[in-house]
């Protein structure tokens, strides 16, 4: 599963690259969505690269951003999950990342993900990852942005 996180305003931006964050439901600074593995949302994140950071989030990553920012409608937080097919948040998360359920099956939960900036400041948001900033494809060192973003 993967995590993408806008970093950068889409202000200015040529329309396609706009309606494709727009396609993946970010539209606002450090919000945070999480897709599916597959290739269409590859190749969206590929298009807006300069714009997000993303990568593959781990089972202990995502419990903890569903604790902490996981909102419901009401906005209330995502602490019992009632009215659902799963006994507990972990049951949730194995399910999300074994691909058997996905955010649908709570129907009340808000698909997007409002973090902090990060604790101690990016790294830079003008430079990719592997130029030492902070944008374009994390791999697993997303979860280290996450956690710094919870």
């Amino acid at each position: 599963m993967y995590a993408a996180i806008l970093l950068r305003s889409h202000v200015g931006v040529k329309k396609p690259i706009k309606d494709t964050l727009e396609m993946l439901r970010l539209y606002k600074i450090n919000h945070c969505v999480f897709l599916e593995e597959n290739e269409y949302n590859k190749g969206m994140l590929q298009k807006v690269k300069d714009f997000v950071a993303w990568g593959e989030v781990d089972k202990e990553t995502l419990k903890i951003i569903l604790e902490e920012r996981g909102r419901l409608a009401d906005n209330a937080k995502l602490k019992d999950l009632e009215d659902t097919p799963f006994e507990s948040l972990d049951m949730f998360v194995e399910s999300l990342l074994s691909g058997k359920a996905n955010f649908k099956d709570i129907p009340t939960l808000k698909p997007v993900f409002r973090l902090h900036p990060p604790r101690k400041g990016h790294k830079g948001i003008k430079k990719s990852f592997k130029n030492g900033g902070e944008l374009g494809y994390h791999g697993d060192k997303i979860n280290d942005l996450l956690l710094k973003m919870r």
